[in-house]
C-alpha cells in the first residue's frame, strides 16, 4: 500500500507540474475577427510551430477591435490582434497602461471592391454618385476606404455616397438584397461571391491605399515586461508561419488551413492565399516602419478620427519583432 501510494503521489505531482507548465506557456489571443487575412497566425498553429516555441495559445474571437482591446484592457487576454489604432485611441485618451504593439501582420487593406456588373476597365473615378457598403463608420476599413476615394477626388455626401449603417458582418447579406452599387468585402467571401456568379471583383482596396500597419498583435507594457520570453516566441513562430506563407505551395497552405475554416473549400482557401500573395499583403519582418505608421495616422486624420499625432515609440515597441526575423531569416 506504501508503494501504491507514493507511486500515487508521484502521478499526482507529475500531473500537476505538467497542468502547471501548460498554464504557464499559455498565451491567451483575442482577434478582431477570424479570416484568412490572417493565414499565417492559424499556420503557425496548424505547422506545429507555437509547440516548437514551448507555448500553446488560446484564440477567441472578439468581434470588432473595441471588444478586443477591452479584452486586454480588462486582463481576459494576454495580447490583442487587430488595428492598432485602437491602441493609439487608448493612448490618446491618456491611459497609464497603454498597449504596445509588439508585432504587425498585415501591412495592407485586405478588402476587395465588388461590383454588381463585369468591370474589366474599372478606374476609381467610376464611383462617382454611385452607392458603397464599406464598413463601420471609425473602423479602419472604412477609413482606408475613404482616404482611397479622397485621393481620387471622391467625397462622401458630396459626390459620392458610403453607407456605415450596415454592421459589417451583415454587409455581405445586405448588398446581395439589393443595397449599394458596390460592397468591400475580404477573402474568401469576395471570390465565393463571385464564383458563385453573384458580383465581380473589380479592385483591390489594399493595393490602392499603399502600405499601411492594418493589423498588429499588441498587448499591455506590464504583460510584456513579466512575459518577455513568451512575446519572443510568439513572434518568431509567426515570422517563420509567414515565411511558409510567401514560400510554400498554396495548395498545400490551404490543406493546413481547414482546419481553421471547417465550412470553407479548399479551392476557396487556395483562391484566398493567391489574392493575399498577390497584393502582398504579410509582413517579412513583423516591425512597423515609421512610414506606414504615419500614413495610418493620416487616414484616421482624414476621416476626423484623430485628436492628436502620436510619434512611433510612444505606441510600438520593434525590437521583438526585429529579433524573430533575425532568428528565422539570419539565424
Amino acid at each position: 500500500m506504501k508503494k501504491i501510494s507514493t507511486l500515487f503521489l508521484s502521478l499526482l505531482f507529475l500531473f500537476m507540474g505538467t497542468a502547471c507548465e501548460r498554464k504557464t506557456n499559455l498565451i491567451r489571443i483575442n482577434e478582431v475577427t477570424h479570416s484568412v487575412f490572417y493565414a499565417p497566425l492559424y499556420l503557425a498553429d496548424s505547422l506545429g510551430y507555437f509547440e516548437e516555441e514551448g507555448i500553446q495559445i488560446e484564440l477567441t474571437n472578439g468581434g470588432g477591435a473595441d471588444n478586443t482591446m477591452a479584452a486586454v484592457l480588462s486582463g481576459s487576454a494576454d495580447i490583442g490582434f487587430c488595428g492598432p489604432e485602437a491602441a493609439l485611441y487608448v493612448l490618446v485618451g491618456g491611459s497609464t497602461d497603454v498597449p504596445k504593439v509588439i508585432g504587425q501582420l498585415t501591412k495592407r487593406d485586405g478588402s476587395f471592391l465588388v461590383s454588381r456588373k463585369e468591370e474589366p476597365s474599372f478606374r476609381w473615378e467610376d464611383l462617382k454618385d454611385k452607392e458603397i457598403l464599406a464598413g463601420r463608420k471609425g473602423g479602419v476599413p472604412a477609413m482606408t476606404f475613404e482616404y482611397v476615394l479622397n485621393s481620387h477626388s471622391l467625397y462622401n455626401g458630396v459626390n459620392t455616397r458610403l453607407n456605415y449603417d450596415v454592421a459589417f458582418n451583415l454587409m455581405t447579406s445586405a448588398f446581395e438584397a439589393g443595397t449599394a452599387d458596390y460592397c468591400t468585402m475580404f477573402e474568401p467571401v469576395a471570390s465565393e461571391y463571385q464564383a458563385a456568379g453573384k458580383g465581380y471583383i473589380v479592385a483591390s482596396v489594399g493595393e490602392a491605399s499603399g502600405e499601411v500597419p492594418y493589423t498588429c498583435f499588441l498587448a499591455k507594457e506590464s504583460w510584456i515586461s513579466a512575459n518577455e520570453s513568451k512575446v519572443e516566441a510568439f513572434l518568431r513562430a509567426v515570422t517563420k508561419a509567414t515565411k511558409y506563407a510567401m514560400e510554400a505551395d498554396t495548395t498545400e497552405i490551404a490543406s493546413l488551413l481547414v482546419k481553421h475554416f471547417e465550412s470553407t473549400s479548399l479551392a476557396s482557401l487556395r483562391t484566398s492565399v493567391e489574392s493575399y500573395r498577390r497584393i502582398d499583403a504579410w509582413m517579412t519582418n513583423l516591425s512597423m516602419t515609421e512610414d506606414s505608421f504615419n500614413r495610418l495616422q493620416d487616414i484616421i486624420a482624414n476621416a476626423g478620427e484623430l485628436s492628436r499625432r502620436a510619434t512611433l515609440s510612444e505606441l510600438v515597441l520593434n525590437d521583438y519583432a526585429e529579433s524573430a526575423y533575425r532568428a528565422i531569416y539570419k539565424g
